[in-house]
């Protein structure tokens, strides 16, 4: 929708409203439904992909700046190592790396909109793109179908996608996955607290730096994907192993 036709609130702002009369009573089941209708589309829509990668950053990045540059490489780097490329389906850093991956023959190029109060349209390098009213379907979307993360310079958007997934892995919801931040100069500030805050007073474990790989070189960000994604793989199959010599055994 554009111009006086996109709404002034969004799904989740109406669904997340506690004040005004009691419709919400009557109307938040049906809510449900909608909901389950989002998760039944994502999964259908994304069950056949070929392994992925989920590629963050932000809206409001040019397309003539060294960042927009860093994203379109990336994207083409995952495209010719094997691997669908997902993102926001929006403007900018969004933009440049779904740009990169469609820059490869036969690349997998995806978009995961989200509703906003504001006119934003998916951008033109998307070849399966969906568009999402709740951001906590659309945040499923993106663990359940990525096998790794990299975060260019972004806002509060890119942030909390960011520690969303570093929460999963360090809890362990998910099984773990690489978490690779490109641009050492923007994220430098942020690793320097985390070091000296987080770390500092015992809110993290030293362990939880492990989590986090900064880089500025593509080459890098995509071998630590990769050699991630080997390693799961032969922990799979070392799993099936013993499972299979666990069942061979005499009772």
């Amino acid at each position: 929708m554009r111009g006086d036709l996109v709404p002034s609130s969004t799904h989740d702002q109406r669904l997340l409203a506690r004040q005004g009369p009691s419709d919400w009573v009557h109307m938040d089941p049906w809510r449900v439904l909608r909901i389950q209708a989002e998760f039944v589309e994502g999964f259908g829509q994304l069950a056949e992909l070929p392994p992925a990668v989920t590629v963050f950053g932000s809206a409001r990045t040019a397309s003539d700046t060294p960042d927009y540059a860093m994203g379109r490489a990336l994207g083409r780097k995952l495209a010719e190592t094997g691997y669908a490329v997902i993102t926001g389906g929006g403007p900018g850093v969004m933009e440049s790396a779904n740009r990169g991956a469609l820059d490869v023959d036969g690349a997998v190029s995806v978009g995961l909109g989200i509703e906003l109060p504001f006119e934003q349209r998916m951008n033109d390098y998307v070849d399966l793109g969906i568009e999402f009213r709740y951001f906590f379907v659309r945040k499923t979307m993106f663990v359940k179908y990525s096998c790794g993360f990299i975060a260019l310079p972004g806002g509060f958007g890119t942030l909390d996608e960011l520690f969303e997934a570093l929460t999963l892995v360090q809890t362990r919801k998910v099984t773990s996955f690489p978490v690779v931040l490109m641009g050492s100069e923007f994220w430098g500030g942020l690793l320097d607290w985390i070091k000296s805050t987080l770390l500092g007073t015992g809110k993290i474990a030293p362990q939880d730096l492990d989590l986090i790989t900064v880089t500025d070189d593509v080459d890098e960000a995509v071998r630590i994907i990769v050699d991630a994604d080997r390693a799961r793989s032969r922990q799979r199959e070392e799993e099936l192993k013993a499972t299979a010599a666990q069942t061979a055994e005499p009772q």
